[in-house]
C-alpha cells in the first residue's frame, strides 16, 4: 500500500498497487502546474486510488480538452490528472507520495519545449 497527501496534509489518498514507470514532463502545462523544470508522474489504474482525507478540499481544472487536473484547493498540491477519453488511468504526481514507491525515474517527455535553463544529464531516455 503507497500513501500520499498534499503539502497542508488536508488530502490525503491510497494506492493498493505499484506505480508504473516514473517519467519527468517537460511541457509548458507541466512546469507551470508543478512551478519547477518538469512534473513526476507515473500512471496508475484508477480502481488502485482512492481519497482517504480531504475531498472537499479538493479542486478540479479542465487545462486541455479533457484532461483534468485535480489539486488541492487549500494548499494548491497537485494530485493527479484525468482524461476523460481514459478513465481507467490516472496520472499521479509522484512527488505527493509520502511512501517510496520503490522505482526511479525511467525518462524525459516533452523535451522539445523544456525550460532553456535546464539541461538533461542523466543519461534517460528523452522524447518529443
Amino acid at each position: 500500500m503507497l500513501t500520499g497527501s498534499c503539502l497542508c496534509g488536508g488530502v490525503k489518498y491510497e494506492i493498493d498497487t505499484e506505480i508504473g514507470q516514473v517519467t519527468a514532463c517537460h511541457c509548458s502545462l507541466c512546469r507551470k502546474m508543478s512551478g519547477s523544470a518538469f512534473s513526476s508522474g507515473a500512471t496508475i489504474p484508477a480502481r488502485s486510488f482512492q481519497y482517504v482525507a480531504g475531498n472537499e478540499l479538493l479542486k478540479q481544472w479542465e487545462s486541455s480538452p479533457g484532461y483534468f487536473r485535480e489539486f488541492c484547493g487549500r494548499c494548491g498540491s497537485p494530485i493527479l490528472k484525468r482524461k476523460a477519453k481514459d478513465p481507467d488511468y490516472l496520472r499521479l504526481r509522484v512527488g505527493t507520495l509520502d511512501s517510496d514507491p520503490g522505482v526511479t525515474m525511467a525518462k524525459h517527455t516533452h523535451v522539445e519545449s523544456k525550460a532553456p535553463w535546464i539541461e538533461i544529464r542523466d543519461g534517460l531516455a528523452q522524447s518529443g
